[in-house]
């Protein structure tokens, strides 16, 4: 089944499943990779449910030396130029100024 047609929960099982073979293939165990990643091996053991924070998910990636895969996880989003073009049109070019009741002088006591 393709990862796309499968519920979250799902999508989050294989996530963890993949993330098992990835510390698989580098030959740690759960308690190794948790050392690495400054984590505890029932945290290790949760990711490769699927149950994993996002942090720890991150954590546990960048020391298997995998962390560049979240750019392809979740690429960068550009911003399109007409969505630019609709955001520059809303941003404000200046100042209103506070509104004041008339000029001061000098001899007007402010606290009236």
């Amino acid at each position: 089944m393709k990862i796309e047609n499968m519920s979250p929960r799902a999508m989050a099982e294989e996530l963890g499943r993949r993330l098992k073979r990835a510390r698989l293939n580098v030959n740690l165990t759960q308690a190794e990779l948790a050392s690495r990643a400054g984590l505890n091996r029932k945290i290790i053991l949760n990711a490769e449910k699927g149950k994993a924070q996002l942090k720890n998910f991150v954590a546990i990636l960048a020391s298997l030396d995998m962390a560049e895969q979240l750019n392809m996880f979740l690429p960068v989003q550009e911003i399109s130029p007409l969505q630019l073009a609709k955001l520059k049109k809303r941003e404000r070019q200046r100042a209103s100024g506070s509104k004041k009741e008339g000029p001061r002088t000098k001899g007007d006591d402010p606290s009236w």
